[in-house]
C-alpha cells in the first residue's frame, strides 16, 4: 500500500467512531448477517475499532477478530477501547504494511469498510483471496459520495479476475456494498 491523503488521520477518528455515525451505519445490523458465533473474522482498515468490538460480540470467546491497519495510533485505540473487557482475549491487534498485510492466517469473514479506496496497490485482492478460507466471504464497502458508480464498478470486475464471485450487493446507507465468496470453481480451473 501506498500511503495516500485519502488515509484518515489518527487524530480524526473520533468522527470514525460516533454516535451520529452509529445512527446512520449501525455496526451490528451492517455485519450481523454475515459474521457467526465462533468464526475467525478480519476487520481491515480497523480504524479505532467501530465494527471491531461489534465483531467481537458475535464471534464471542469461541472466535477471533484481527483488528488490521496501518496506523499504530488506531490500533492504540482499538487497544484503549477493550482494555479490560472480556474482548481483549479475543481481539488481535494487526499492524500492517502499506505494501502488504503481513498476514498468514486463514479468516472465515473479511471486513473492509471504507477502505479499500484508501489502498493504493494492485495486489490486494489477491492477498485478500489468499487469506480466506474456501467458504468464506468478505464484505467491501465503499462511500458512494467519494467513490463513483464507474470506479466501483472496475473494482468489481477487478475482483472478478482475481477469483471473487459476487453473493449479494447490501444496501447500506451512504454506500455501494458488495458480498462476496472465492471462486473456487474457477480457482481449481487455474490450478490445472
Amino acid at each position: 500500500m501506498k500511503q495516500t491523503e485519502h488515509i484518515c488521520p489518527v487524530e480524526k477518528a473520533g468522527i470514525l467512531d460516533s454516535i451520529f455515525r452509529r445512527s446512520i451505519q449501525n455496526p451490528k445490523k451492517i455485519i450481523e448477517p454475515y459474521v457467526s458465533e465462533g468464526e475467525i473474522v478480519m476487520d481491515l482498515g480497523c480504524g479505532p475499532g467501530f465494527f471491531t468490538v461489534e465483531m467481537a460480540k458475535i464471534v464471542r470467546n469461541t472466535g477471533k477478530v484481527f483488528a488490521v491497519d496501518v496506523q499504530q495510533g488506531m490500533l492504540e485505540l482499538v487497544a484503549e477501547k477493550i482494555k479490560g473487557s472480556e474482548y481483549q482475549e479475543i481481539v488481535y491487534l494487526h499492524k500492517a504494511e502499506f505494501d502488504n498485510l503481513n498476514f498468514s492466517n486463514k479468516v472465515d469473514f473479511i471486513l473492509a469498510f471504507y477502505v479499500v479506496h484508501e489502498i493504493n496497490r494492485d495486489n490486494l485482492f489477491a492477498e485478500l483471496r489468499s487469506i480466506l478460507n474456501p467458504d468464506g466471504k468478505i464484505l467491501i464497502v465503499e462511500p458512494n459520495f467519494h467513490i463513483s458508480k464507474k470506479v466501483y464498478n472496475n473494482m468489481l470486475g477487478v475482483l472478478e479476475k482475481e477469483g471473487f464471485e459476487i453473493i449479494l450487493k447490501p444496501t447500506i446507507f451512504l454506500s455501494r456494498a458488495v458480498l462476496l465468496k472465492p471462486n473456487n470453481t474457477m480457482l481449481k480451473k487455474n490450478l490445472k
